[in-house]
């Protein structure tokens, strides 16, 4: 017998057998990597028109305002107001931008960002807190960098409300919703004749609803609390099963109570539906579903 041909199949035989040995490895490699869920949806993208179970998106634009050079003090409460409806919303599922002590070039660009996200089916949402100035028919938040001295400048430093909300509803938003807690008697009154106290109401378009902190042409005073009256009660209000009417609703009536009539919030309203927010969709659908 040929021992050197013996060693050299022996040999070979063992190759053979490591190489048997690495294909059902490879096999199963192969299997794990292709092992995915045949109905697995995309990711969706801020700003798309729906989210993976085919919600509409929900989109938000946070402003809070408290230091203004012209104010004898800093306004504490807008920006806690803005840190907690932010917190509340994005956990109703609206991506929220939100921007404190806004210059009005951080406001031109926070509203031009908002515009580019917005799909039809959108369902929009503004805050303002701080300082607010009626200025003939129109109501305009007033940014921290604001130079005014008579009625004139505050078309050129302010933002109007109504032209924002326009603005949301050209782009084809949805629903349109706005709260406006800016009925404050600002520090640039005294400044020019003929200012009319507080806000003009606030003409919503289609489709929309909105909440105004007090009756046109009246101020609120703030209170020592951490936050406002109106936040204060709307954060209740969130948090409770309903739409959005049904919270605004619930929250202009705290808020009359609990000042006991000092201060009277405005709602207005052209929806044509319900809202609902996160909460109320999840007590609706039940456990489970």
């Amino acid at each position: 017998m040929n021992f050197g041909l013996f060693r050299i199949s022996r040999r070979s035989i063992i190759a053979a057998a490591a190489l048997l040995g690495l294909v059902p490895l490879g096999l199963g490699a192969h299997a794990a990597l292709n092992k995915r869920p045949l109905h697995a949806a995309p990711a969706v993208e801020a700003g798309q028109p729906a989210d993976a179970r085919g919600t509409p998106a929900r989109l938000a634009l946070v402003i809070g305002n408290g230091h203004y050079p012209d104010a004898g003090a800093p306004l504490p409460q807008p920006i806690n107001d803005a840190r907690a409806l932010t917190a509340t919303l994005r956990r109703d599922g609206f991506d929220v931008d939100v921007v404190e002590d806004a210059s009005r070039d951080d406001i031109d660009r926070a509203i031009a960002r908002l515009k580019a996200r917005i799909t039809p089916q959108a369902v929009v949402m503004l805050y303002f807190g701080g300082f607010g100035i009626q200025a003939g028919r129109e109501s305009y938040m007033i940014p921290v960098d604001a130079v005014i001295w008579r009625e004139a400048d505050v078309h050129r430093s302010g933002v109007s409300i109504d032209a924002v909300l326009a603005a949301i509803a050209q782009q084809g938003a949805e629903v349109k919703l706005a709260v406006i807690d800016a009925s404050r008697r600002n520090p640039y009154e005294r400044r020019f004749r003929g200012f009319s106290h507080g806000l003009a109401p606030i003409e919503p378009p289609d489709n929309a609803l909105a909440l105004s902190a007090a009756t046109p042409g009246k101020v609120a005073d703030d209170s020592s609390a951490p936050n406002s009256v109106l936040m204060t009660e709307l954060l209740r209000a969130l948090a409770l099963p309903g739409g959005a009417e049904a919270a605004f609703t619930s929250t202009r009536t705290a808020v009359m109570r609990a000042t006991e009539g000092a201060q009277v919030p405005v709602l207005s309203s052209s929806l044509r539906g319900e809202v609902g927010f996160g909460r109320a969709e999840a007590s609706a659908a039940g456990p489970g579903e």
